[in-house]
């Protein structure tokens, strides 16, 4: 069940992946606009009256919103993971199991996350400890 659960996750992950890249494509924007503008354009659209013809308007504007927000954020993101990857790489006792993160499935990252939280508590330990020895 657990094996199950995993690639049903994995899948869902490549998934969203792909509709993050995809949402953030300017090919896929301009499908979009030209969608909106042939929706825009029809005849009857001009025949409702003026409430419905805002609301559509407002719906298409939002729409677009979504896919440049999305090449927004996409850009933003890979910029700010080149930058903490250069972090990584250029401190010598940096753990590079955290270069390309991004790029690793959910449970990968919580396995990761655990490690971390273990190195935290251990951490915590050594200064309780040095603290000891102070007093």
């Amino acid at each position: 069940m657990n094996q199950l659960y995993r690639k049903i996750e994995n899948l869902f992950d490549k998934l969203s992946n792909f509709a993050t890249r995809m949402l953030g494509n300017s090919i896929t924007f301009i499908v979009a606009l030209v969608t909106i503008l042939l929706w825009l354009g029809n005849k009857e659209f001009y025949m409702l009256p003026i409430r419905d013809s805002v609301r559509d308007v407002i719906l298409g504007v939002t729409f677009l919103s979504l896919f440049i927000i999305q090449k927004s954020f996409n850009k933003f993101s890979a910029a700010l993971h080149l930058k903490v990857n250069e972090l990584v790489v250029s401190h010598e006792p940096a753990n590079n199991k955290v270069i390309n993160l991004e790029q690793k499935t959910e449970f990968e990252i919580i396995e990761l996350a655990k490690e971390y939280e273990e190195l935290i508590e251990e951490e915590k330990e050594l200064i309780k400890t040095e603290k000891e020895k102070k007093i």
